[in-house]
């Protein structure tokens, strides 16, 4: 008979010291897990903290201030520092604009508006007054809590006082934000965030600087036009040299000049972009002129599109809004011009 197959059995034996090691390697292995575990939740943590934290925030005035500045109605509130806050002026009949915008290049959501602000050095956020319509309230409210993207200022929302929201805007920005620029955008605009970041961050020698695209124009002396100018005797036939309103930007020595001013000292005009160049022009500004804030088509090196002269902002922003994001050249081009655009 064919012999069975050799079986061998390896008999384990015991070695005190490799018991030793092998558990000195467990612990390492789960010290190694254990530290791991923990950054990694110290980081969800954070991020969630971070973009967890409210962005929108309501600025009322100290009346018994005799600057007239504003104070941020949370007392822990910080000046957070930053190369430039854009304040993009809306109203309460634009529910449709800022749609518009939150469907094209201002994110929706609370993260993919810090990413902008942290990719750019900007922070972005709508700039609005108050209403006694206590419904229209109540849907700002709500707007408010959904998208946590506003600055609630203590002001009147009303065309006819844009000049004196505009300070508002100014002085409540000063407040929040320790920012080298302080930009005032409007809400029917297309804006290239990335583009705009380029141009603030240049390094200019003037400490004091008015930057817009430039202009001047006839004083409109009709009361029935637009732009009627009730104090036309003090300005002349013609306008001083001012940036257009849709978008400009005032260098933090300029704003800090106004802070300290108190409310009644200025002198205000009809129009806004009027009333902002006259304080321009009493003040030791360089009036720095950018076209590619006026264009009325997307190019290699547009900042901000707008159907100028035919409109102060794009003629139907809530359809022409989405419709340039649709274009490559809009939204997709490079940020800078490529060499080919030479």
């Amino acid at each position: 008979m064919p012999s069975s197959p050799k079986a061998f059995y390896a008999r384990q034996s015991f070695s005190p010291r490799r018991s030793t090691a092998q558990i000195i390697c467990f612990l390492v292995v789960l010290l190694g897990f254990i530290i791991g575990f923990v950054a990694i939740s110290r980081r969800s943590l954070d991020y969630k903290c971070k973009y967890d934290k409210p962005l929108s925030v309501s600025v009322t005035w100290d009346k018994s201030s005799n600057g007239g500045g504003g104070s941020v109605t949370d007392e822990g509130q910080k000046r957070h520092k930053v190369m430039g806050f854009v304040g993009i002026q809306t109203g309460f009949g634009s529910v449709g604009r800022r749609t518009a915008l939150r469907q094209t290049w201002f994110p929706s959501d609370h993260q993919g508006l810090q990413r902008l602000e942290e990719s750019t050095g900007l922070v972005f956020r709508f700039v609005i007054g108050r209403t006694s319509d206590k419904t229209k309230m109540t849907a700002l409210k709500e707007e408010v809590a959904k998208y946590d993207d506003f600055v609630l200022l203590d002001v009147e929302e009303e065309y006819s006082k844009l000049p004196y929201k505009t300070l508002a805007f100014f002085k409540a920005a000063y407040a929040l934000y320790d920012s080298d620029f302080y930009v005032k955008a409007d809400d029917d605009i297309y804006l290239r965030p990335d583009r705009l970041s380029l141009l603030l961050a240049k390094e200019r020698p003037h400490s004091q600087t008015y930057l817009g695209c430039m202009k001047k124009g006839p004083v409109f002396t009709d009361p029935k036009l637009k732009w009627y100018e009730p104090l036309s005797n003090l300005l002349g036939k013609e306008y001083f040299l001012h940036a257009y309103g849709p978008i400009y930007a005032l260098s933090r020595d300029v704003v800090a000049s106004l802070v300290a001013l108190r409310n009644d000292s200025f002198r205000m005009f009809s129009n806004e972009d009027v009333t902002i160049g006259s304080w321009m022009l009493a003040m030791n500004v360089n009036h720095e002129n950018n076209q590619n804030l006026c264009e009325a088509e997307c190019s290699s090196s547009s900042i901000a599109v707008w159907d100028i002269p035919k409109c102060s902002g794009l003629c139907d922003p809530e359809k022409k809004m989405v419709e340039l994001h649709g274009k490559d050249i809009c939204s997709k081009s490079s940020t800078l011009p490529s060499d080919d655009d030479d």
